[in-house]
């Protein structure tokens, strides 16, 4: 069941605020807090709430449970945050099989595109000043992945849309 696309436009807008917060956050903090990822999964089971469960309700849990245990192992490894883990799970829950790997693929595209601007921006000669306020212009800090996962969402939304 795809919720985004059978979500009425109000809940869409709260979902598309709450991406917007968290890539926000994670391009200020390198953090995205508890409580945004918990909104986001809240949403969703809210939506459901209100549009009534599908049969295919089951396909979004699977996928939530499948990004959990997934980015858990790469959180353990180093290779993603634990926000943004979180995020990704709350925001699976709102598509199902068919749509999901569409969703995880254009985040996939969207967080290497982000990368490779990083990385290109952290070669510049920034004062240390703005590299020290400015968390992502560090050499060695990670990537604020919460940002492609919001603009993933967020295109997501309007291909369903549009």
């Amino acid at each position: 069941m795809n919720l985004l696309a059978s979500a009425p436009g109000w809940l869409a807008a709260i979902l598309l605020l709450l991406m917007l917060l968290a890539a926000l956050e994670d391009a200020w903090r390198m953090e995205i807090a508890d409580w945004t990822s918990g909104a986001v999964a809240v949403l969703a089971l809210a939506t459901v709430v209100v549009v009534g469960p599908g049969a295919g309700l089951w396909q979004n849990l699977l996928l939530c449970t499948a990004v959990l245990g997934v980015g858990a192992l790469l959180f353990r490894a180093g290779g993603m945050g634990g926000g943004d883990v979180k995020l990704m799970a709350a925001a699976a829950l709102w598509f199902d099989m068919s749509s999901g790997w569409k969703l995880f693929v254009l985040i996939a595209i969207l967080g290497g595109i982000e990368t490779l601007i990083l990385l290109g921006l952290r070669k510049l000669p920034w004062p240390e000043a703005a590299r020290s306020r400015h968390l992502p212009l560090r050499n060695g800090e990670g990537i604020p992945y919460g940002i492609a996962i919001a603009t993933g969402v967020a295109l997501s939304w309007w291909w369903l849309r549009y």
